[in-house]
């Protein structure tokens, strides 16, 4: 299933009360008539229950839980409770209401940083080509040692997405170096050759890690992806996990099971982001469309140049590809729920759990609590790409990037324990092994 930069709308506030949930849930809850947080605790049950303040607000904008589970509950809760707090998940009024209105607002209404960029074009070992763009000045601005962002928008987006900038920003404000990944196509991206991206196609994002792990040898690198360039992104951590330079990531609407994504894509409202999307995908196509000019096999161009939905879309023409009997034996084979259990460094999931184009249903949730690196946090609301909450609602950053910065920050800072960054000058494949059997 192709990714994608649309975000859905969530729903409106709703009462709660202090929740104890078993095994490494964390819930967020207000209590009456207190300003005060009490700490993280973990009970004798295995509970973990933070109490939020109400500041004496009424009881109908209580901070509504929010799922947490992992195998790095207990390292990475203590360090990212005090940003929990700071920031509780308070989604702004009306956005919330519903799912759909929150990803439609966020998407078209949310401001978009202005910020001067400069694009690379990478040419990939196939005579691919791929857009990387950096922040103008930064060469000259920051040390050859400063963390470096990666940066993975979703299916059809790039580097002039709102939610891209707003990232990209507050990890410039804190000094790291920040490259935008845009795929074949993507954010005016070139084609060079009759071939896009795919879920299931890591080939691009390990030459763009390598290329950008030998211009700064120096500097620890660190990878976020939303939507479609989650699931790449997490393909790729499972897939290189004994390989990759990156020192930690971060999933944002991630559609995990892509079978069970493209279920979900073709009910009622859906509809309108499936035929949004095939819309955008399709004015990509024709724009190359002569590099697929008397391709021949089973490439259905017609099918792809008019699609419907994306599933159309990936009929035509993705699934022959990248050597898919079908669109089905496409989306069973390029899910990145299958490969999170052999992701080896920091990884921090973000998901919504309203969210109408990852469901929650796809989450792996058995997984990430066996997984000693991995983190999963679940709203719940935010739709899809949306999260219009906290400080910078309605219109400024989503809820969830001071959450990410803090948690790139503590891995960089070494902050988290259990946690031993991998740099490009230590073994890689001897850092990840102690990451392994370690809690993050």
């Amino acid at each position: 299933m192709a990714t994608t930069s649309v975000s859905p709308l969530s729903s409106f506030r709703h009462r709660s009360r202090i929740i104890s949930t078993p095994n490494q849930f964390l819930s967020l809850s207000p209590t009456v008539k207190t300003n005060k947080f009490s700490a993280v605790h973990v009970s004798s049950s295995s509970t973990t229950t933070i109490t939020m303040p109400s500041s004496d607000l009424p009881e109908a904008q209580a901070h509504p839980s929010l799922e947490i589970i992992g195998g790095a509950t207990e390292s990475v809760l203590p360090v990212l409770n005090s940003t929990l707090t700071r920031n509780p998940y308070d989604p702004f009024p009306f956005f919330g209401w519903n799912r759909h209105v929150e990803t439609i607002y966020a998407s078209f209404f949310r401001t978009r940083p202005d910020v001067r960029l400069r694009r690379e074009c990478l040419r990939t070992k196939d005579n691919g080509s791929v857009a990387l763009d950096w922040v103008s000045g930064d060469d000259r601005q920051l040390p050859p040692d400063s963390p470096l962002l990666i940066l993975l928008p979703g299916l059809t987006g790039g580097s002039g997405d709102s939610y891209v900038r707003h990232m990209l920003v507050r990890a410039r404000s804190k000094g790291w170096r920040v490259v935008v990944f845009n795929s074949r196509g993507c954010g005016d991206s070139p084609v060079t050759t009759p071939q896009f991206y795919s879920a299931s196609f890591i080939g691009d994002m390990h030459e763009v890690v390598e290329h950008v792990s030998s211009r700064y040898p120096k500097a620890n690198l660190y990878a976020v992806g939303w939507s479609l360039g989650a699931n790449i992104l997490v393909r790729y951590l499972g897939q290189e996990s004994h390989s990759s330079p990156l020192s930690g990531a971060v999933s944002l609407c991630n559609p995990f099971n892509l079978v069970i994504a493209d279920e979900d894509f073709h009910k009622g409202f859906n509809n309108v982001y499936d035929k949004a999307l095939a819309k955008s995908l399709c004015k990509i196509f024709k724009n190359h469309a002569l590099l697929f000019e008397d391709i021949g096999g089973e490439y259905n161009i017609p099918l792809a140049a008019n699609a419907k939905s994306v599933r159309d879309f990936d009929q035509g023409l993705t699934r022959v590809s990248f050597g898919f009997k079908s669109v089905d034996d496409y989306y069973s084979n390029s899910s990145s729920s299958d490969t999170i259990k052999h992701v080896r460094i920091p990884l921090l999931c973000i998901q919504a759990a309203n969210d109408p184009i990852a469901p929650s249903r796809g989450i792996p949730r058995e997984d990430i609590k066996e997984n000693p690196n991995c983190l999963l946090i679940v709203t719940p609301k935010g739709g899809h790409l949306g999260w219009v909450a906290g400080v910078d609602a309605p219109r400024g950053a989503p809820w969830t990037d001071s959450i990410v910065m803090d948690y790139l920050e503590h891995l960089e800072s070494g902050a988290l324990k259990g946690i031993t960054s991998c740099s490009h000058s230590v073994d890689v494949g001897q850092c990840t092994e102690g990451l392994h059997s370690l809690k993050v």
